[in-house]
């Protein structure tokens, strides 16, 4: 996330947005614009002072359940309220990266539900659809970045808070594994699987927060074979009632992957299903009462002013749940989990929509806790299963977003996000000549980055082609005024971050530049630089890298003088 603007006038530009926008009941608690101000003077002198801070020029916002140093934390309940000393380490992190936090957001209370109707700082409205509920219970942080307040927010995320308000207001909401990233200083929901996530307008700032906020993952992601991405789309059959047109939007959602090359196969929900319903329906629930349930039960007695009826309802339940109950729903959930795992097999990622419907605020208060179970049949069994999951548009539908979730195993969160951006932003063509060919050594760059297989392809008769003394072997190609030929090659499409991937690690040297086609297109490709060339072998009557390695030794070309 590089900085467009000073810290102190992008400060400026979202208080600014702020009052335009006239969403009081995004915020519980707002920094005075003067206050605000003070620290991003700071931001700007040290990197005027040449210190890299990848996110200043940026401001975020926190839910409310985070501490924020300085900032009361009330978890969605005045009653609650304390004034912490120090910054959350997720909050710590990102302001010492440059960015500046404007206040906490609202949230339902006590991170309990997906509606961001339970609050006492009112109900959060739909970025989009005023009409309609924001989702939550990470409801202002979403609402927030989609109005364009903040660059980025903090949510937290146990049940589906940080990926439902994402897909409801057309962002992205990018949830850690479970302990990725610490929960210290955050109030807690059900604390063994809380996790503390981050929405953005893109995958590209999701993911480098994400970076940020991140522990060191404690072991590599698990390897995948070669090939093309494995994505699985359970059958439309499985996916049960969603609203109207959603069901043709996932679909085409997933074949976008399938026509940007990946391999899609089936996959039985049965096992995620009864996981999902477990986290409320089972004795897990118990820990939202060992979390706050003392606190809900003194203040109900006092008239239970600024507790939300319907969240004292739920944790109140949890009370008296046995012990025998929830050690019977462990065993449960590790006979699920294996059930889970070997249905994602060896997919890079599992692909569903993010929620079911997205209902009108009458709508959840006819049903209030109906209506958040339907919110939450996707999302509810990814931390319990100790997943990671990102969630990004994917269209409209009846001019309302729409959103698609892509969920994998433990520390593959970059993957994840590699995969998100063949939905999200346009491919971008390369062309290969050598050592990226299919088959050969580099190729699994490509693969890496979401590449994806277009065709064969040659040059324009304008180039030759030259052996480099390289590790591994590759050729160098080159544009000539006179005595060019044809070269032939491959036609990829990967990721454009994919191709800024590429060039940052491009060794010398070779360089990226346009490549001129035998149809008279343009399209970016690997060359050489000239210099190089000094005593390379020549190889272009071969035709092509692979024609010259398949070649005879002695008929492999001439050297260049």
């Amino acid at each position: 996330m590089s900085a467009v603007v000073t810290a102190v006038e992008r400060v400026r530009r979202a208080y600014a947005r702020i009052a335009a926008a006239d969403r009081p009941e995004v915020w519980i608690d707002l920094r005075p614009q003067a206050e605000a101000e003070a620290e991003p003077a700071l931001v700007d002198a040290r990197v005027a002072a040449g210190e890299h801070l990848p996110l200043a020029g940026t401001v975020c916002a926190v839910k409310g359940n985070i501490d924020v140093a300085g900032l009361p934390t009330t978890a969605g309940c005045p009653g609650y309220a304390y004034l912490p000393e120090r910054d959350a380490p997720a909050v710590a992190r990102l302001r010492a990266a440059g960015t500046v936090v404007l206040g906490t957001t609202n949230l339902d209370q006590f991170a309990t539900g997906l509606v961001g109707t339970r609050s006492p700082y009112g109900a959060v409205r739909n970025a989009l659809a005023p009409e309609r509920i924001a989702g939550g219970s990470s409801s202002g942080s979403a609402v927030a970045v989609a109005l364009g307040i903040a660059d980025l927010a903090l949510g937290t995320d146990t049940a589906g808070s940080g990926r439902v308000p994402a897909a409801l207001n057309g962002i992205v909401g990018l949830k850690p594994a479970p302990g990725r990233v610490p929960t210290e200083g955050v109030v807690p929901a059900c604390a063994s699987v809380d996790c503390v996530s981050v929405f953005a307008r893109t995958v590209d700032e999701a993911e480098a927060a994400l970076r940020l906020l991140a522990d060191p993952a404690p072991a590599a992601p698990p390897a995948r074979r070669p090939g093309p991405w494995r994505i699985a789309v359970p059958a439309a059959a499985r996916l049960g009632t969603l609203a109207d047109g959603w069901a043709e939007a996932f679909t085409a959602a997933a074949d976008r992957f399938a026509a940007a090359g990946a391999d899609l196969r089936d996959l039985d929900l049965t096992p995620f299903d009864r996981v999902a319903a477990m986290l409320y329906e089972g004795a897990f629930v118990a820990e939202r009462y060992t979390a706050v349930g003392e606190f809900v039960d003194a203040l109900a007695e006092k008239g239970g002013d600024g507790l939300d009826p319907v969240v004292a309802g739920i944790i109140g339940a949890a009370r008296d749940l046995p012990a025998h109950r929830l050690y019977a729903d462990l065993a449960e959930l590790d006979r699920l989990r294996a059930l889970a795992l070997a249905q994602l097999g060896d997919a890079d990622a599992l692909l569903l929509p993010t929620t079911t419907w997205h209902p009108t605020f009458a709508e959840v208060a006819a049903d209030p806790v109906g209506g958040n179970a339907r919110l939450g049949r996707f999302t509810n069994s990814a931390n319990l299963l100790g997943l990671c999951a990102v969630a990004v548009p994917a269209g409209t539908v009846r001019g309302l977003p729409f959103g698609v979730m892509l969920v994998g195993r433990a520390d593959t969160e970059a993957r994840l996000c590699t995969l998100a951006r063949l939905l999200t932003e346009p491919p971008v063509r390369l062309a290969v000549f050598g050592a990226h060919l299919t088959g050969q050594p580099l190729n699994g760059q490509l693969t890496a980055l979401g590449g994806r297989f277009c065709g064969e392809v040659a040059t324009a008769p304008v180039y030759r082609l030259y052996a480099l003394d390289t590790v591994p072997p590759k050729p160098g190609l080159v544009r000539v005024e006179a005595d060019g030929a044809a070269v032939a090659g491959e036609l990829w499409e990967l990721p454009a971050a994919g191709l800024g991937t590429l060039l940052a690690a491009l060794p010398h040297p070779m360089a990226l530049g346009p490549v001129l086609l035998s149809d008279g297109t343009r399209t970016p490709g690997f060359l050489c630089e000239p210099a190089a060339l000094t005593g390379a072998e020549d190889i272009t009557r071969t035709g092509s890298w692979r024609s010259y390695l398949g070649a005879p030794a002695g008929a492999r070309g001439t050297a260049h003088p």
